[in-house]
This record gives structure tokens, C-alpha cells and sequence, in this order.
């Protein structure tokens, strides 16, 4: 069936057995299919032919006579194991012949609808095609080719399914076909294209199917509210779920989902977490029952929705292994999406990256700009944690342009949080706070609905050490109310590390230990980490460098476990200025300075301002300024630019002696 056209991976192939009884039936020597793989037209895989690419072996499809074609087709139809009903079988009889043939067309079509699990969906795109070739009506084909185009992204193939929907018009009537198009065209655009105009397209869909096809209505419906998700609209996400009729006879777990999703938006999460929580539970429960890849999607949703990390974990692993094994091949980069922001919220970096760059891949390859975005994002917040600013820049950047290409307001979130997260690791405090103020404050620049709070956290470290403590007040006031509803595992740690930050010296020690204490609940060694280096640090600004160092080395080894380099290196330096050299301890000239002359010229080396140090430091500029002149004297240089060298050959002299 490859002869079609469909010769992208995601096909089957033709069988080779088939295909050498076909070369022999025509009288081809044994070796014809070695000499057609030498010359670069075919590909030998698992037993499968392939074409090689849309290059000389397209080429040479295109410009063999038709009857020679036809005549190939005849012999494979011929060669072919299965019965005349089959798809293959049918697919070679329709190419062997001319158009219109209604009645040869119609069974091609009848088998390509079937929903046997044998042809793959770049194979039924191909039988719909040619079956609309062979329609002695309009209507007819305009149908099938709105069916090709569906099959063809279902296979990750957007171009053919746009070449397929071009074909078919679709401007005026029936409106069920109409419908159909606009369904194909808008989840085309919501893999690829401006997710506002997709929620338009899907709504409009939506309108034109209810009359006829009340489950296509629903899937435009469905569609629409990812669209809405994605723009971060949190009310046309409520309304697209709440419009619409609830036949034909929803399945449980769908009518659950509707529910427990339209009261979470609507702002009623006590009434929605119940619905939603059956949904994971019987997604756990009975995992031979669900429908596919799409309901265990929504399972792994709802389970993020209501905080349940390791449920989510479980639905989209087995979504991804069944859309892998069955298809659709499309929700393949999707559920490696979802599966990589579960571990990045569950604080397992590592696997988030190694699914993010899996789903980065394979949105790129299927052309779902929109996804690659959102895996550009992930993997920019999980360089913020191991540390190199570079690759957050690139990730950053690169889902940034898209995201404001196409309006998605959720990767644009995610990507600027990884960028404060990265100015916080390198002890750039007002960078931080300024991106993050607009995301988790009100107003238009705020971030998407649900993600912003997430960020949080970061905010107030931020704000906090900079003297912003209204701001900072007002985000944990908002962050107290959305951590009781129970969407995170780690959110009343954090909580409490924030209300530390911002209390007295009496009330911040017992509200530290109640952090650590909460983090013992949760699973993450990044987040019990950076609680222990902000306990440790005020610790030592207590003069308490003891205590400090103690729980310096815990945060240490949580940062080294969980590969946060970058925080790793802040923890070494706090552990300095306890007076702790360990491993990373001062080299020739350095070890003239104190702990605290130290880690001052080590900020002036990297190019900070007195009063940027002043507030990573939490010290004054006038101290700064004090232990400054006393590094200039100790150390005999006169200006930063050669304190910057001294450091930086004194850390080359530590790092390779």
C-alpha cells in the first residue's frame, strides 16, 4: 500500500513475501528486491518493504505509465494471502483499475472503516484517498478525503492530511461533512498553529456536527477545551466542557471527567476532586475496559488535577505504550509530555528530561510544533535544576517563539519560570523576582491558571531577599488557599519554607523545621533540598555555623542526588562561609581571605555589583564595600578586573591541580 503515497515510517511497509510472489508473478528475477535497495528505492526491514523516501522512489512511482501501475497492482492484489475482503487486497484491486468504479470504491471504503486493528492509519488514509478517487458522486468523495485527511494525522502525517482536506472543498454543503473538515482542520492547527484560532475552528466543528453526529459534536467539544487549556482561558475552557449535549451515551469515566473538570474551573474544586478521583480509580482499577490512549490521557489529567503524582504516572505510561503499540501514532508525543511533567511536579528531573527529549523528537518528526514548545519548556526547567544556564536559554527561547507565535500561554509560563529558576540557582535575585512578579501576581501578564502557583514558591525567595515583602506577603496568601485544596504533594512544604522567609527570628526556625518535616510526606529531593540550603543560610546569618553546617551537607547531598548542580555549587559556598572549606576549598592567594572575603570575591568575579552581592549575600552594600577594599589589600590587585583574573586562575588551580 506504500505505492500510494504513505511512505513515511509510521507504515507497515509491504510485506516482502507478497511482494517477491508478485515480482515473480510478473517475471522479475529472485534478487530484484536486493538490486531495488542497492539502487536506494527500497528499504528491507522485519520482513517489510519500504520506500526508501519521498525522493527517487516517489519519482519513479510518479512516472511509470499508468497501465504498468495498474498492472503491478493487479499482481499484488493477486499475490496477497488474505481474502478478498481484506484492505490490502482491496486497496491493489481499486489502484488496478480506472475511475469511477462506486461499487469497488464502497468496499474499499467499508473495509477501511472497519475497526479491526490489522491496518495501520497511514494505510486506511491511503484506502479512503483512493477509495474518494473511485466515488461516482461528490458528496461521496468529499467525505472520503475529510476520512483520508483523518486518518493521515491520526499517522502524524499533517502535510498529506492538509493536502487531503485541500482536496476535498468542503464550502458548502452537507454540513456533517463540512463539520467533519473543520474537525480535521482544527485539531491540525492544535498540533501546529495558533491554539486560538483552533479553539474557533473545533467550536464551529462542533456546531455543524450536532445535528448528525453527536459523537464527532463531543470530540470537537473535547478538542476545543485542550485549545482553551492551552491559551490559559480558564472560563472557555468551563465553557466548552459545559456546552453540548451529554449523548449518545457517554461512557462513565468521559461523563466523570466532564464534571469534576467543569466544577475545578468553574471554581468549585471541593465538588470536583470527587468525579475526578473516580476517574483515576477506576483508570486503576480496570485498565482492560478503558477505550485507548485518549481515556487514559484524561485519567492522567485528572490525576495531576487533584495532585495524585503516581497515578498520573501509571495512566500516562500506559497511554504512551498503548499509543505506541496501537496508535494513534499522533498521541505519542503527547502522552511523552504528560509523562515528563508528572515526574518534573513528582521532582524526578532526571526522567522528566529523558521523556521531554523523547517527546521533543517525536512532536519534530510528526510536525506538532505546539508540543515541541511544551517539551522545549520542560527541559528548560529541568536545566534551571541541573544547572547550565546555556541549555535553559536554548529551551527557553525556542518555546518561547512558538508559544507566542501560537499563543500558548501555558508553555510561555513554564519557560519563563525556568528562567527564574536559573537566575535563583546563580544567586540573581531581582532577575528573578522580575520575572516572576507579572506570572503570579494579577493582571494580564499574570501565568496560565495552572501553573502559576507552582511558581510561587520561587517568587518569594526571590521577593523575600530583595526587600519585597508586601508582594511576597500577598503571593502566600494566595498560595495558603490553593495549597489546602490539595493539588501538590509538596505545596504545604513549601508553604511553610515561604512563611520562614518572611517571619521573625522567633516564628521562622519552627516554621523551617515544620517545612522538613512536611517534606518527609513527599516524595523529591530537589524541593527538601533547597528548604535545608535556606535553613542552613539563615542559620549561619544567626551565627550559628554549626547548626548551618549540618544542614548544608543535607541539602548538599539531596542536590547531588537529584543532579542539581547549580544548587550544588550555591550549597558548597554557604558551606565556605561557615568555614567548612570541603573538596572545593580556596587555592594559593584565596586562602588568605575569610570565609565571608571569599565568597564576596567570587560574586565580584562573576561580574555582580556591590549591592548585587549585598543581596545575595543578605548583608549591606556598605559591608560589601568594607570587605571589598580588605580582598583588594590582601590579595594586592587594585581593580575587579584583575580580582576576576586572580579567582578565576586560583579556581582553574583547584579544579585541575
Amino acid at each position: 500500500m506504500e505505492a500510494e503515497g504513505e511512505r513515511d515510517a509510521r507504515g507497515a511497509g509491504a510485506d516482502a513475501a507478497v511482494v517477491l510472489r508478485a515480482a515473480g508473478a510478473g517475471g522479475l528475477a529472485a534478487d530484484a528486491l536486493d538490486a531495488a535497495e542497492a539502487a536506494g528505492l527500497l528499504r528491507l526491514s522485519g520482513g517489510r518493504v519500504h520506500l526508501a523516501g519521498p525522493g527517487p522512489a516517489g519519482n519513479v512511482y510518479a512516472t511509470v505509465p499508468p497501465a504498468r501501475r495498474r498492472a503491478a497492482h493487479r499482481l499484488l492484489a493477486d499475490a496477497h494471502p488474505g481474502g478478498p475482503g481484506a484492505l490490502p487486497v482491496l486497496f491493489h484491486r481499486a489502484s488496478a483499475v480506472l475511475a469511477p468504479a462506486p461499487d469497488l470504491g464502497d468496499a474499499l471504503a467499508a473495509a477501511a472503516e472497519r475497526p479491526d486493528g490489522g491496518p495501520t492509519h497511514a494505510e486506511r488514509s491511503a484506502a479512503w484517498a483512493r477509495a474518494a478517487e473511485l466515488a461516482a458522486d461528490e458528496e461521496s468523495r468529499a467525505a472520503r478525503l475529510v476520512d483520508a485527511a483523518d486518518q493521515a494525522r491520526l499517522a502524524g502525517l499533517p502535510h498529506r492530511a492538509r493536502e487531503l482536506l485541500a482536496r476535498a472543498g468542503c464550502e458548502g454543503p452537507p454540513g456533517s461533512v463540512r463539520g467533519a473538515a473543520q474537525l480535521v482542520s482544527g485539531l491540525l492547527a492544535l498540533q501546529d498553529g495558533p491554539v486560538a484560532d483552533a479553539r474557533e475552528t473545533l467550536l464551529l466543528a462542533a456546531e455543524s456536527l450536532a445535528p448528525a453526529d453527536a459523537r464527532g459534536a463531543l470530540a470537537a467539544r473535547l478538542a476545543a477545551v485542550e485549545a482553551s487549556w492551552a491559551t490559559g482561558d480558564a472560563a472557555a475552557c468551563a465553557e466548552a466542557l459545559d456546552q453540548g449535549p451529554a449523548r449518545p451515551a457517554p461512557d462513565p469515566l468521559l461523563a466523570a471527567y466532564r464534571a469534576g473538570m467543569s466544577a475545578v474551573l468553574n471554581g468549585r474544586p471541593d465538588t470536583g476532586r470527587r468525579p475526578l478521583r473516580e476517574v483515576v480509580a477506576r483508570a486503576g482499577a480496570a485498565p482492560g475496559a478503558l477505550d485507548g490512549p485518549e481515556t487514559l490521557l484524561r485519567a492522567g489529567n485528572a490525576a495531576l488535577v487533584v495532585g495524585d503524582l503516581a497515578a498520573a504516572a501509571r495512566a500516562n505510561s500506559r497511554a504512551l505504550a498503548v499509543a505506541r503499540a496501537r496508535g494513534p501514532y499522533v498521541l505519542v508525543a503527547q502522552a511523552l509530555e504528560r509523562l515528563a511533567y508528572g515526574e518534573l511536579r513528582a521532582g524526578r528531573h532526571a526522567r522528566a528530561r529523558a521523556h521531554a527529549e523523547d517527546g521533543l523528537r517525536t512532536a519534530l518528526g510528526a510536525g506538532q510544533g505546539n508540543l515541541a514548545a511544551h517539551h522545549h519548556a520542560i527541559l528548560a526547567l529541568v536545566a534551571s535544576v541541573e544547572g547550565s544556564p546555556e541549555a535553559v536559554a536554548e529551551h527557553a527561547g525556542a518555546a518561547e517563539r512558538v508559544a507566542a507565535a501560537h499563543g500558548l500561554a501555558q508553555a510561555a509560563t513554564l519557560s519563563q519560570w525556568a528562567r527564574a529558576r536559573a537566575d535563583l540557582a546563580r544567586g540573581r535575585l531581582p532577575e528573578a523576582a522580575a520575572r516572576l512578579g507579572p506570572l503570579v501576581g494579577a493582571g494580564p501578564r499574570r501565568g496560565h491558571f495552572a501553573v502559576r502557583m507552582l511558581a510561587v514558591p520561587c517568587f518569594v525567595e526571590a521577593a523575600a531577599r530583595t526587600g519585597q515583602t508586601e508582594a511576597a506577603r500577598s503571593a502566600v496568601a494566595a498560595f495558603a488557599r490553593w495549597s489546602e485544596l490539595g493539588p501538590d504533594p509538596q505545596a504545604r512544604a513549601q508553604l511553610a519554607r515561604c512563611q520562614a522567609l518572611l517571619s521573625g527570628p522567633e516564628e521562622c526556625e519552627a516554621l523551617f523545621a515544620a517545612a522538613l518535616a512536611r517534606h518527609e510526606e513527599a516524595t523529591g529531593d530537589f524541593e527538601r533540598g533547597r528548604t535545608q540550603l535556606l535553613y542552613g543560610a539563615w542559620l549561619r546569618r544567626r551565627r550559628r555555623p554549626g547548626e548551618a553546617r549540618g544542614r548544608l551537607r543535607d541539602a548538599l547531598v539531596s542536590f547531588e542526588r537529584g543532579g542539581a548542580l547549580g544548587w550544588a555549587a550555591q550549597t558548597r559556598a554557604e558551606l565556605r562561609a561557615t568555614g567548612d572549606a570541603g573538596p572545593g576549598g580556596p587555592a594559593g592567594p584565596l586562602t588568605l581571605l575569610t570565609p565571608q572575603q571569599l565568597r564576596i570575591a567570587r560574586c565580584v568575579a562573576e561580574g555582580a555589583t556591590n549591592r548585587e552581592v549585598a543581596l545575595r549575600l543578605s548583608v549591606s552594600p556598605r559591608t560589601v564595600d568594607h570587605h571589598l577594599r580588605n580582598v583588594f589589600a590582601a590579595l594586592g590587585v587594585r581593580s575587579r578586573v584583575e580580582l576576576s583574573r586572580l579567582v578565576d586562575r586560583a579556581e582553574k588551580t583547584t579544579a585541575h591541580p
